[in-house]
């Protein structure tokens, strides 16, 4: 930095005024009103990286922007920090997750201190500090009461790797989220909370969050997914007992082939108690995955029965029942009837196993003599044919036919049904909340009285070296005597899903709750009350169903617990989803990925400082440590200061998209810096909040623009693109740089710049602030007032078209009557010598826009 603007010197400065003065501390007491600021608390791995600073310096700009606003700003941090990578970290390094999570919380703080963040450290937490998951001990059992959390044995989704449970959210492609691992399905006990029982309320919801994306509540829908269809018994003949299926197209009953049953249904583990080859073709199903993903791209595998059912509408007529891989008992009942020729799936599965295909649907300029189903399922709106009664009539006719006629018959009924599931919490690991339950081989299954909690994870004899769960064989954490009768019992040893973590952290901060300190309670509910919901969160769209949902299931959980007042159950009014940080990656002559700091650029080839060697430049993609395509924030800020960091992040791009980091961009930041420095550093003490109304001639055209400016900074601000804000405060910059006269339109406009940049660069802001006078810090100066006169052109320019071209164009009054601005314009010299010879026709005049002349 040049002499004049010394950024390591004066941003440590700025940052201990606002530590000794307290200055972000949230008052719960305040009688402003409340704004809460909240970006998604990060995983302490160790490092912040840009796409931190990038997160972090949105909301920054945000709560800032509102504290001048005049709004009592709650903006807090802490630690997303219990999880599997500590465990991983611990088993290479030899030490303990929990030295490794603190240590790298202190490691992390530091540099986002040092980005000059408003954020109210006094409510830090982690996850893993006991006071919290006390709480959340206590939160389960809360839960519990209220029915909201159960325990059964079911099929899960198994990381052979990680050796843990994953929710079928966390199964991506059929591998585990974290490990990649393909994943298996086992049968085990497992704790669930009834996510469901909120299922149509959560879809409702989404309705009123329009300061969400659209694509996340999109995405939210569909994952509850929410679907109107027919729950209806097929009646088995021979061995083939009765059984229920859920559709949605009732009405392509006439076009059933086969009937199709998962391989655990009921009926189908029956089968196989009595034969191996059933039983083998379970085994094989089983190894290619649990999620609807896994399933949809695997080859389709079917298993003949042999039985029989009736058909419901046509006497006489069977359907043979096949077990089939691609239907899940998680959804419906795990039974379906194939329509071959009206869904793809089935139409595959029909044509590798030789089944009927009959077309029940006819499409439009089809005929009903000629139409046929090939290879391609037609699943179009149509006129149904081959369908007995139901001939003629349109799908949403036919689909309440059918649904009636069933009724009639006694054999189901019309329904709603939904895709999600309930939420498997058991995690067989260590680093992770303890559930707090206790097995009694006599009383049962007991919740840890509450006065016990917290169960409390063991520190010592942790080996996590060793496959399974540590807690499984600890000497003395699972002995436990039971509650009831006081016999030998012992302790839960799974932890609950880390999600879990994540869904109430909002509130303990909104209820006041920091440092670890203990409470008898997780938050208090007045003051998390008022705070929430969080009126701005920012985060990345990748947990668009993950963590919100789950958060959305809390939140009304809490509420019907009586832990929190918040009749909606919403936790989040406005989301924001930002894009990622990019940078290029780069290579060596082996294909080993190389530093962007340690690579040079020498008689235009990129070579490996260290080496000397040369080095490829590749794609530019999201920066990541495992391609080392990362730039350390500490090196930027050591070089240029947090400013231009924060700067750079925020000014190249639309906050929702990706914004590539590169040197020249850096470098165009600081430059920036030093132009708005160069403003005010000849400047003798002023007063910045001084309004020039006395203004005229240059100096009005000054207030004009800076005003201008003013409002379209807060309009960006507001719609959340910074960008534009930026943009405009560029141009205000430039438009002071020209203007040579110190007088008040000067220290006006350098006021409002200086509040106007304040949000984005509160260091410079700060010490330009002190140096024109200021009498309190910029953080606690009141946002610009726009003066709506200053809006208000005195003049306009008009465009002339004659027969649509552009001609010429004149300064007109504003406030110009159509029939002066039409005589101006026909007295125009260019006007005039091309309508020469000419008639005129026509002269349009759209205010305020254009002047168009017709003439031949």
């Amino acid at each position: 930095m040049s002499e004049r603007y010394n950024a390591s010197e004066v941003e440590p400065r700025w940052q201990d005024v606002w530590e000794s003065r307290d200055i972000y501390r949230a008052d719960d007491n305040s009688d402003k009103p409340k704004f809460y600021a909240l970006e998604m608390f990060p995983y302490p791995s160790g490092r912040i990286h840009m796409g931190h600073v990038r997160n972090y310096a949105m909301g920054d700009v945000v709560a800032r922007y509102k504290k001048a606003q005049g709004f009592e700003v709650l903006h807090p941090m802490g630690w997303d920090a219990f999880g599997m990578p500590a465990e991983n970290a611990a088993k290479e390094s030899g030490g303990h997750p929990k030295d490794w999570t603190y240590g790298n919380i202190d490691a992390m703080r530091a540099p986002m201190k040092r980005l000059g963040f408003a954020l109210d450290w006094s409510r830090e937490f982690a996850t893993c500090d006991e006071a919290y998951y006390k709480q959340q001990q206590a939160i389960f059992l809360k839960f519990w009461e209220k029915g909201l959390v159960y325990r059964k044995t079911a099929k899960v989704n198994w990381d052979p790797v990680d050796n843990t449970v994953l929710a079928n959210e966390q199964v991506i492609d059929g591998k585990g989220w974290r490990s990649g691992a393909v994943v298996e399905q086992r049968d085990m006990d497992q704790w669930f909370f009834k996510i469901t029982n909120y299922a149509e309320e959560l879809l409702e919801g989404l309705d009123t969050l329009d300061r969400w994306p659209e694509k996340v509540r999109t995405m939210q829908a569909n994952w509850i997914g929410k679907s109107e269809g027919l729950e209806m018994r097929f009646e088995g003949l021979g061995e083939m007992p009765d059984f229920e299926i859920f559709t949605t197209r009732p009405d392509t009953l006439f076009g059933a082939s086969f009937i199709a049953l998962s391989p655990d249904h009921p009926v189908v583990k029956d089968l196989a108690k009595n034969h191996s080859d059933v039983e083998s073709f379970r085994a094989e199903c089983a190894k290619i995955g649990t999620t609807e993903e896994a399933i949809a791209t695997a080859p389709k595998l079917g298993y003949d029965t042999g039985l029989k059912v009736k058909h419901p509408f046509i006497e006489g007529k069977t359907l043979p029942v096949w077990i089939a891989n691609f239907v899940l008992m998680g959804y419906g009942t795990g039974a379906i009837f194939g329509c071959p020729a009206h869904d793809q799936r089935d139409l595959d599965f029909a044509r590798k196993y030789h089944l009927d295909v009959t077309p029940v649907v006819l499409p439009q300029n089809e005929s009903a003599d000629t139409y046929s189903i090939v290879t391609e399922a037609f699943t179009g709106e149509g006129t149904l044919i081959n369908s007995g009664f139901l001939n003629g009539l349109n799908k949403a006719d036919g689909l309440s036919a059918a649904i009636s006629k069933i009724e009639d018959m006694g054999l189901g009924k019309g329904v709603t049904n939904y895709r999600l599931r309930d939420w498997g919490v058991s995690r067989q690991r260590y680093w992770g909340c303890p559930i707090p339950v206790i097995h009694c081989d006599d009383c049962g299954v007991l919740p840890v009285p509450e006065a016990d909690l917290p169960v409390a994870l063991p520190y010592d004899h942790i080996d996590l070296t060793i496959p399974g769960n540590p807690l499984d064989r600890h000497p003395t954490f699972k002995h436990v005597n039971c509650p009831a009768c006081g016999k030998p019992a012992r302790r839960e040893t799974d932890t609950l899903d880390t999600f879990a973590d994540s869904s109430w952290y909002f509130s303990r901060f909104a209820g006041g709750q920091g440092n670890g300190e203990p409470s008898d309670k997780p938050f208090d509910k007045t003051s998390a009350s008022d705070w929430l919901p969080v009126d701005q969160y920012v985060g990345g769209v990748e947990h668009a169903v993950l963590h919100l949902l789950y958060a959305r299931f809390f939140t009304r959980g809490l509420r019907d617990c009586g832990l929190l007042d918040l009749p909606n159950g919403e936790p989040f009014a406005g989301l924001f989803t930002q894009g990622m940080v990019t940078h290029a990656v780069y290579t060596d002559e082996a294909g080993k990925f190389i530093l962007p700091a340690d690579v040079d650029e020498k008689d235009g080839d990129l070579i490996d400082l260290n080496t000397g060697k040369p080095v490829t430049k590749g794609d530019v993609i999201k920066m990541s440590k495992s391609k080392k395509n990362v730039v350390d924030p500490d090196d930027i800020i050591k070089t240029y200061g947090a400013d231009v960091a924060r700067w750079f992040v925020l000014s190249d791009s639309p906050p929702d998209r990706d914004v590539e980091w590169t040197e020249s961009g850096v470098v165009g930041a600081w430059r920036f810096s030093k132009k708005v420095w160069a403003l005010v550093e000849n400047i003798e003490s002023a007063n910045p909040m001084v309004v020039a109304t006395a203004a005229e001639g240059p100096a009005l055209d000054l207030r004009r623009f800076a005003h201008k400016a003013m409002d379209k900074i807060t309009a960006g601000i507001e719609a959340f693109r910074f960008n534009t804000s930026v943009a405009q405060i560029y141009e205000l910059t430039n438009a002071l740089g020209k203007y040579k006269q110190n007088d008040d339109a000067k220290m006006e406009a350098l006021g409002i710049l200086i509040r106007a940049i304040a949000p984005f660069m509160p260091h410079l802001a700060e010490e330009c602030w002190s140096k024109l006078g200021g009498d309190t810090l910029v953080y606690e100066a009141p946002w610009p007032v726009i003066d709506e006169a200053m809006l208000v052109e005195d003049s306009i320019t008009l465009p002339i078209q004659v027969n649509g071209k552009r001609r010429s164009e004149i300064n007109v009054p504003a406030d110009m009557s159509k029939n002066d601005i039409e005589a101006l314009a026909l007295a125009d010299e260019h006007v005039v010598r091309l309508l020469d010879g000419l008639t005129i026709r026509k002269v349009i005049i759209v205010p305020g826009r254009i002047i168009n002349i017709v003439a031949n």
